[in-house]
C-alpha cells in the first residue's frame, strides 16, 4: 500500500514548476494556486511526472466539482507508475499556457488537460513557444512530453473525434496505459503578432462569430452552439474571399457563409463539420459552405451534425496542408476563430504541422 504524504497547497513563482516527492515544500509559497500530491514509496523505473491542468470554472463550475471527486481515484489508480501528480488550477485566460511551458522545461512525462476545448486549446499553445517547440530550445533535453486529456467540458469536440465520452475514468484508463500516437497541429499566423496553435477547428466568418456569440450562453449546455449560430445570423452579410492553398494561385470564393479548417472532426458542441478529417493525416479538410441564408442552415442542421452535409447544394470541402484566406475588399469585419477563441479578423494563413504533438490516446 502506498503511503500518501497529503496535499500540500502551493503557489509557484514560476507556474506549474515540478516539485519532487522528495523535496520539502519552499516555505514562501503560500497562495492557493497549485496542489501536489506527492506519492511516496514508488521508486520503480517507471516514475514518471504527471501535470494535470485544470479549469475550476469549467461548465459553469462543475469542471472543478468533477475534479475534486477524481483525485482520490487519480492518486489509486497512478500512484504505482508516479513519482509525483501535480494538480495546477488555472486562475483565468492563459494561465494554462504558461503552467504547459514550465511543466515541459521541468521535464514533465505528461501535460493533462482537465475540462473542455478550451482548456485543451490552452494546453496545446503551451506546447510552443517562440514559434517553436518548447522542448526545442532546450538543446540538451531528450524528454518528450505527452498530451493527455480529460474531458470535462461543454462541447469536449475533439474527444468525438477519437470517440471519447466524457467519462473521466475511462481517460483515466488512458493515461494508465500511457499509449502515445503522433498528432498533428494547425499553426495561424497573420500579418502581426506571434503564431497561434490549434488542434481542433479554425473558423472563418458566420461559424467563428457563431462560437463567439456561444461563449455567452454556456450554461445551456450543447444548445448554446445552436443559439450562438443563429444570433449570427442576425445582420449577417456572405463575403467574398479569396484563397491561396499550398502556396498555389489565388482562387476566387464567392459569397462565402463560413469556412472551416478542420484538424479533427467536430466542432459546435458536436457538429460533424469535417467528416473526413483526420488528426493524424498530415492535412486539413477545408469545408465551405457558400451562400447560406438562415433558413439553409435550420434546414441543414440535422446534416451538420452527422456529418452529411457534404452533399448539400453550395457545400464544398477539400483536403489541403496550408490555407491563406484574405477578403477581396477589406472591411476588417470577418471573424477568425480555433478551438472557441476569438482571434480577430482576415487575413490569415493556416498551415499543418504533421506529428507535432505525442498524444496519449
Amino acid at each position: 500500500m502506498l503511503a500518501f504524504q497529503g496535499i500540500a497547497t502551493v503557489a509557484m513563482a514560476k507556474p506549474a514548476c515540478l516539485i519532487r516527492a522528495e523535496q520539502p515544500l519552499a516555505t514562501d509559497l503560500t497562495a492557493a494556486d497549485r496542489s501536489t500530491i506527492s506519492l511516496a514509496g514508488s521508486a520503480s523505473s517507471r516514475l514518471r511526472d504527471v501535470v494535470f491542468v485544470v479549469n475550476p470554472r469549467g461548465s459553469n463550475g462543475r469542471t472543478g466539482e468533477q475534479w475534486k471527486k477524481l483525485l482520490p481515484y487519480i492518486t489509486s489508480r497512478l500512484g504505482s507508475d508516479c513519482n509525483q501528480i501535480c494538480e495546477s488550477l488555472t486562475s483565468g485566460p492563459c494561465h494554462a499556457i504558461d503552467i504547459t511551458r514550465e511543466a515541459i522545461r521541468e521535464g514533465a512525462q505528461a501535460v493533462v488537460a482537465v475540462g473542455g476545448d478550451g482548456t485543451l486549446h490552452e494546453v496545446v499553445n503551451g506546447f510552443f513557444w517562440g514559434g517553436e517547440p518548447v522542448a526545442s530550445h532546450d538543446p540538451k533535453s531528450s524528454h518528450k512530453t505527452a498530451l493527455g486529456l480529460i474531458p470535462l467540458g461543454t462541447g469536449s469536440d475533439f474527444a468525438r473525434t477519437y470517440g471519447w465520452k466524457n467519462d473521466p475514468h475511462d481517460a483515466i484508463e488512458r493515461i494508465a496505459k500511457g499509449l502515445r500516437s503522433r498528432i498533428d497541429v494547425g499553426v495561424i499566423s497573420g500579418e502581426s503578432g506571434d503564431p497561434h496553435y490549434f488542434i481542433n477547428e479554425a473558423d472563418i466568418h458566420l461559424s467563428a462569430k457563431a462560437g463567439y456569440y456561444a461563449s455567452r450562453y454556456k450554461k445551456f449546455g450543447n444548445l448554446c452552439y445552436v443559439i450562438g449560430a443563429l444570433q449570427a445570423f442576425f445582420r449577417h452579410q456572405n463575403r467574398d474571399l479569396r484563397i491561396k492553398v499550398d502556396g498555389g494561385e489565388w482562387e476566387v470564393c464567392s459569397q462565402v457563409t463560413a469556412l472551416c479548417v478542420g484538424n479533427a472532426k467536430y466542432f459546435g458542441g458536436g457538429m460533424k463539420i469535417a467528416p473526413n478529417a483526420d488528426p493524424s493525416s498530415g492535412n486539413f479538410e477545408v469545408v465551405i459552405l457558400q451562400d447560406f441564408r438562415w433558413h439553409d442552415f435550420i434546414l441543414n442542421l440535422h446534416k451538420l451534425y452527422n456529418g452529411t452535409h457534404l452533399s448539400v447544394k453550395n457545400v464544398f470541402s477539400r483536403s489541403v496542408q496550408s490555407i491563406e484566406v484574405e477578403e477581396i475588399i477589406p472591411s476588417d469585419s470577418i471573424y477568425v476563430q480555433s478551438d472557441g477563441e476569438y482571434l480577430g479578423f482576415l487575413p490569415r494563413k493556416f498551415c499543418i504541422l504533421p506529428g507535432a504533438i505525442e498524444m496519449i490516446c
